[in-house]
């Protein structure tokens, strides 16, 4: 029995065809997952007159507030963390960024007692809020993405909750 070429060449052209559908889905879904966990990609800024600027940051879908910024003038994603005395860095990003260590000691962290490796971040940016020389811990044991925004740097900023909106304020 001979098989008919275009039939091999059909299927070929369908199985093609459904390969990339497939990686069309799945990038998509990959983008969407991604702005679910971090719905401040694009972040809302307003200045006032006075020069004021406050920095609008949704809350995600698990109730945290994840969002792009910058260490040092590269792209990082922050995870806002109250609870954290200091910026925490995970060693991997902090390797990334050219971070240097300046002594090392212990934190208590929601996992226990941590050692840790104490910084500086010279320029933190949120929206259009410069932050500089802020203290920061580089921790070895984070393998996380995201780096935490502690008080060390939420205490120079105003902050408010309205709904599922945090308001980041400061002046000029």
């Amino acid at each position: 029995m001979q098989t008919n070429p275009h039939s091999k060449l059909g299927k070929g052209m369908m199985i093609a065809g459904w390969t990339i559908a497939l990686l069309v889905l799945t990038s998509i879904f990959a983008r969407f997952e991604s702005s679910q966990n971090n719905p401040n990609q694009q972040l809302e800024v307003s200045h006032a007159p006075s020069g004021e600027i406050q920095v609008f940051l949704k809350r995600n879908r698990y109730g945290h507030y994840v969002l792009s910024g910058k260490i040092n003038q590269k792209d990082v994603t922050f995870l806002v963390d109250t609870g954290a005395t200091n910026v925490s860095v995970p060693e991997a990003i902090a390797d990334q960024l050219g971070m240097t260590r300046q002594g090392q000691g212990y934190v208590h962290t929601a996992n226990g007692r941590a050692k840790v490796y104490y910084s500086t971040i010279q320029q933190l940016t949120i929206g259009d809020i410069e932050l500089y020389d802020i203290p920061a811990n580089i921790n070895p044991h984070m393998d996380d993405e995201e780096v935490l925004l502690g008080m060390s740097a939420l205490k120079h900023v105003e902050f408010t909750q309205q709904g599922n909106t945090l308001i980041l304020k400061t002046s000029s």
